[in-house]
């Protein structure tokens, strides 16, 4: 059987489409795109009938020939200038195909965490090499209180696809950070024997997830976790080491998942509107930091887990023998007064509560 020797232009055909990473034939269409448009250069007169003119292409020996109607009006002397600018053109149109073969191939990752290092500064974005690609982290993408400088190292979430810009983009304050950085950190998460169900994050402050575990025998937040905090300290130390989080128990039961998802507070009361999605969390007094948390925190982020508006009570002190009285004048035991009434009646915050009793303003760290 005869040997098919294959010549130096299909050779270099092959070598363009691997080393770009493209399919043969795109370079081919390419290279035609590009003699065609070199034949239109020289040519400013067709510009009306150049979709009659086709480009025939020997793969074996990159004779060229241009076409119309099947005769060939290839011009005397084309070959050496329209090589040229065949070049260039053919240049550009395969950093073009290049492009789309990566555009394409990140668009599949997107949800997806990938690793990431800072390229350079473009005004208030930051470009960052995730690999094959370059992406782009936008000004809300940042974590705020985050510090970014040359080359750091960061794993980044693909948010999307920007097709108008043909730009990748990517997050550090995104959700779904986390989620990623979980499955990475946590085999049981990255397998579905522990589910996420949901993430919300101030970031650079804060976050909560909710997980469970549909298999017996598994502990979704001891998993999430890990001997020693291992688990959870490796996905806060890849957020910078500036965010909390707290992993809660997922719960169907609204009013058991409001009084988790509030985590580290205990003992508390919780009554339920699901038709109007509302909440009153009754705490005692000394859980009271910790079910509000720093400037309404804690709350917030509860009610955003868990899609209720929550309105915090603190529980009235209950009057006893040893309740000291205020005395009148005659030595007697008045009644409270209006201002006194006020002092006992209960501490209310609700969930769009930003400022709250001083008493809240404490930074309580949750267990």
């Amino acid at each position: 059987m005869a040997v098919v020797q294959r010549s130096e232009f299909s050779l270099a055909l092959n070598q363009i489409a691997s080393e770009r990473g493209v399919d043969p034939q795109i370079v081919v269409d390419t290279i035609k795109g590009a003699i065609l448009a070199a034949f239109r250069k020289d040519n400013p007169g067709i510009e009306d009938e150049i979709d009659s003119y086709t480009v025939e292409l020997n793969e074996n020996t990159g004779e060229t020939k241009i076409l119309i109607e099947g005769k060939d009006v290839t011009p005397p002397g084309f070959g050496r200038i329209a090589a040229q600018t065949a070049k260039q053109v053919l240049l550009q149109k395969i950093r073009e195909k290049e492009k789309d073969a990566i555009i394409e191939e990140y668009s599949k990752r997107v949800g997806t965490v990938v690793a990431g290092m800072i390229l350079r500064f473009l005004g208030p974005n930051i470009i960052v090499d995730i690999g094959k690609a370059e992406a782009v982290i936008e000004p809300l993408d940042k974590i705020p209180n985050e510090q970014y400088f040359l080359n750091k190292k960061m794993p980044v979430y693909i948010k999307e696809i920007n097709d108008e810009k043909r730009e990748i983009l990517v997050s550090r304050s995104a959700p779904g950070l986390i989620e990623g950085l979980l499955k990475r950190e946590v085999p049981e998460v990255n397998s579905g024997s522990v589910i996420i169900k949901k993430v919300v994050r101030e970031p650079g402050n804060r976050a909560k997830i909710a997980v469970y575990s549909e298999q017996s025998g598994i502990d979704p937040v001891g998993s999430c976790v890990g001997q020693k905090g291992v688990r959870i300290q490796a996905v806060i130390n890849a957020l910078d080491g500036l965010e909390k989080i707290d992993v809660i128990q997922w719960n169907p039961d609204p009013a058991k998942m409001i009084a988790n998802a509030l985590s580290p507070a205990k003992n508390l009361k919780v009554q339920i509107n699901e038709e109007e999605k509302r909440a009153e969390v009754t705490a005692p007094r000394e859980e009271l930091p910790l079910v509000i948390g720093r400037e309404g925190q804690n709350v917030r982020l509860a009610s955003k887990l868990t899609e209720y508006n929550i309105e915090v009570k603190g529980e009235e002190a209950p009057v006893t023998e040893d309740t000291p009285l205020r005395q009148g004048s005659a030595g007697q035991a008045e009644k409270p007064t209006e201002e006194t009434e006020t002092e006992q009646n209960q501490t209310v915050v609700t969930s769009k509560t930003k400022k709250t009793d001083p008493v809240a303003d404490e930074n309580v760290k949750s267990e």
